[in-house]
């Protein structure tokens, strides 16, 4: 085979590669304004009109909603008053964490929500224990009781937590350091197809930066999503300037469709093979593009290896047969 043909198949396996990738995240988005909260923020807090309310020392001004001030012991979080029942979605928060404390001397930090329960006060950033639902936090104090937690995990240097820290749960997480930034931070959460992404943009690069991607998680609908903080000896401001919600409509092949209608609907939020996502004991999985790609290289790295490998047997033979001569 020439070496034209060689390459010409190397480039029909890339289009094919890429085509397939893009069709296996080919997907649309549209802002629902009634899950979403954005400047000027008319009504929140104080008519019942409003799709949203505060709780706790919550206060809006002209541009955020600060969840607690920069002062000891306070408590607070805004609420969406609708359940959500898209089946896709993704949230994008535009936070901010600011205030006088030293590094180490502030805290406690945020906390985004998609939950069962509203409007509960508690020590879980703000919001009650025992939840029922899903929590991303924005972790910015290493206080004794994490310490402890880090202890009994024995994290390595790899997977020790440097605060501030973002985390879903107890599934995964990542270093951010979120305070007393210049530009604008944001959260990026995804739920699709049942896989749970979460992304930052803090270097004011608008780009997303990977943090975590958790496949098999079962959301159940009909949940509320909010934002809660508390600050106790240390404290910060805790702003949300925007929560943006999006559905996502995505390609489902009539397959999926299928076995989509055939399964039970999601009642109790859940993980596949949650044991194995215990923080600290795994590594981070490589992300579809990152997958695509290795998979990619290799088949050429596998081709052109070949293509060696005949053109060295092509010029052995040809010396061989000379020797006949």
């Amino acid at each position: 085979m020439p070496f034209k043909s060689y390459w010409t198949f190397a480039f029909l396996i890339f289009n094919a590669a890429w085509c397939f990738a893009e069709d296996e995240h080919e997907m649309e988005e549209f802002l629902k304004r009634e899950y979403s909260l954005s400047k000027p923020y008319q009504g929140v807090g104080s008519a019942s009109s409003s799709h949203w309310e505060l709780m706790g020392d919550a206060m809006v001004t002209t541009d955020q909603v600060r969840l607690t001030p920069d002062k000891q012991s306070k408590q607070g979080a805004v609420w969406g008053r609708l359940p959500c029942h898209l089946t896709d979605w993704e949230m994008q928060v535009h936070f901010k964490i600011h205030g006088q404390g030293k590094k180490n001397l502030n805290g406690d930090g945020l906390a985004i929500w998609y939950t069962k329960e509203r409007m509960q006060k508690g020590p879980v950033f703000g919001n009650m224990d025992n939840f029922t639902g899903l929590g991303v936090f924005v972790d910015t104090y290493p206080n004794e009781e994490k310490h402890l937690e880090a202890q009994k995990k024995r994290y390595t240097p790899r997977t020790q937590r440097i605060f501030p820290f973002v985390l879903a749960m107890s599934w995964g997480g990542c270093n951010a350091m979120v305070r007393n930034l210049k530009q604008d931070t944001f959260l990026f959460i995804r739920y699709v197809r049942r896989r749970l992404t979460v992304m930052i943009d803090i270097d004011g690069q608008h780009e997303w930066r990977d943090c975590l991607d958790i496949p098999g998680v079962r959301l159940p609908k009909g949940y509320y999503f909010g934002a809660s903080s508390v600050t106790g000896d240390l404290s910060d401001n805790h702003d949300i300037i925007s929560l943006k919600l999006y559905q996502l409509t995505v390609f489902r092949s009539q397959q999926e469709q299928e076995e989509e209608e055939e399964e039970e609907e999601i009642t109790i939020p859940s993980v596949d093979n949650f044991e194995f996502l215990k923080f600290g004991l795994v590594d981070d999985g490589m992300s579809g593009i990152a997958i695509f790609f290795a998979v990619l290289f290799s088949m050429l790295g596998l081709i052109f290896l070949i293509v060696i490998g005949l053109v060295v047997y092509s010029h052995w033979k040809e010396n061989r047969r000379k020797r006949f001569y």
